[in-house]
C-alpha cells in the first residue's frame, strides 16, 4: 500500500510507502519522454529532500510511461537563446541543484530505467546509488549532436564509468544497450524486461533491511572518502566505523545476532 504525498507535482508524482521506509518518485512527462524542465527538477528535489525529513532509506525514481528520461527539455533550453549568460547560467544551475540533492540524500536512491535513459538522465541515474535496468533500454549522451556537452552529467558518470569507454560516448552521442552500460559500469544490475517490476521490488526489501544509522552515515561516508588520498580515507573511515559502532542501532544489531534475535529497528512487512 502507498499514498500520495503533498510533494507531488503534475510533472511528478511523490508517493511514500505504508511504512513510511520508501518513496517512489515517478515524472510524469511521458509525451515529452520524461524530459527535464523546472517543474520536473523541483519535483525530484523535492522528493529527494523529503527523505530527509522522515524515515525514509530508499528513494526510487523512474519515468512514467515505460520509459527514464530523455535528457533536458530541448523547448525550455530555446527560450534562453539570446537571453545572455546569466539566463544559461540560471537555466543549467537546476541541474547541479537535483545531482547535489540525490547525492546528499540520507536515503538510498534507485533509479528504475527502462525505455531511454539518454543525456540529462543519463547523468541522472548515475547520481543515484543504485542503477537497475531493463534488459532494452537505450543509454546515450547525444548532446554534441545538436553542439552541446553533457558537463553537468559528465560528474556523475565519470566517478561511475571506466574513463575511455565514457569519452567515446561523450564525444560521438552514440547511443548504447543496456548490456554495454553494465560492461562500463553504468548500471548494478541488468534485469529480462518481464521481470523489470520484481527486480525493483526485490532490490527495495533489500535496502531497507539496512539499519538507519548504517543507511545515513555510511552513504555519506562512502561519497566522502572516494574524493579523499588513500591514507586521508583511512583516517576519516576509522572515525566512522567508531561512529556506527557507538549507535543504538550496532548495539541492537549485536545483540539480536547474539541472542538470534531481530534488530530493533524497523523491517518491511508483506504487502507493504
Amino acid at each position: 500500500m502507498e499514498r500520495h504525498d503533498a510533494a507531488s507535482t503534475e510533472a511528478v508524482a511523490v508517493r511514500v510507502s505504508e511504512d513510511d521506509l520508501v518513496i517512489r518518485a515517478t515524472i510524469e512527462r511521458p509525451e515529452r519522454q520524461n524530459a527535464l524542465n523546472d517543474a520536473v527538477i523541483e519535483g525530484l528535489t523535492a522528493a529527494f529532500d523529503l527523505a530527509a525529513e522522515t524515515p525514509a532509506r530508499v528513494v526510487v525514481l523512474r519515468g512514467a510511461g515505460g520509459t527514464f528520461c530523455a535528457g533536458g527539455d530541448i523547448e525550455s533550453m530555446a527560450a534562453a537563446i539570446g537571453s545572455g549568460s546569466m539566463a544559461y547560467r540560471e537555466g543549467f544551475a537546476g541541474m547541479r541543484r537535483l545531482i547535489e540533492a540525490a547525492v546528499d540524500a540520507p536515503a538510498l536512491t534507485v533509479a528504475a530505467v527502462e525505455g531511454y535513459c539518454l543525456a540529462g538522465g543519463m547523468g541522472l541515474a548515475a547520481a543515484c546509488d543504485v542503477v537497475i535496468a531493463a534488459d532494452d533500454t537505450t543509454f546515450g549522451l547525444p548532446e554534441v549532436d545538436i553542439g552541446l556537452f553533457p558537463a553537468q552529467a559528465l560528474v556523475p558518470i565519470m566517478r561511475t564509468v571506466t574513463e575511455k569507454r565514457a569519452f567515446k560516448l561523450l564525444f560521438t552521442g552514440e547511443h548504447i544497450d543496456a548490456a554495454t552500460a553494465h560492461d562500463i559500469g553504468l548500471t548494478t544490475a541488468v534485469v529480462p524486461a518481464d521481470e523489470f517490476e520484481a527486480a525493483i521490488d526485490t532490490t527495495v526489501d533489500d535496502l531497507t533491511a539496512a539499519s538507519p544509522a548504517a543507511v545515513e552515515l555510511g552513504k555519506e561516508a562512502f561519497y566522502n572518502q572516494r574524493e579523499m588520498g588513500f591514507r586521508e580515507a583511512l583516517d576519516y573511515m576509522h572515525e566512522v566505523v567508531t561512529l556506527v559502532a557507538m549507535s543504538d542501532d550496532a548495539e541492537s544489531g549485536i545483540n539480536g545476532y547474539l541472542t538470534d534475535s531481530e534488530p530493533g529497528w524497523d523491517r518491511r512487512t508483506e504487502g507493504v
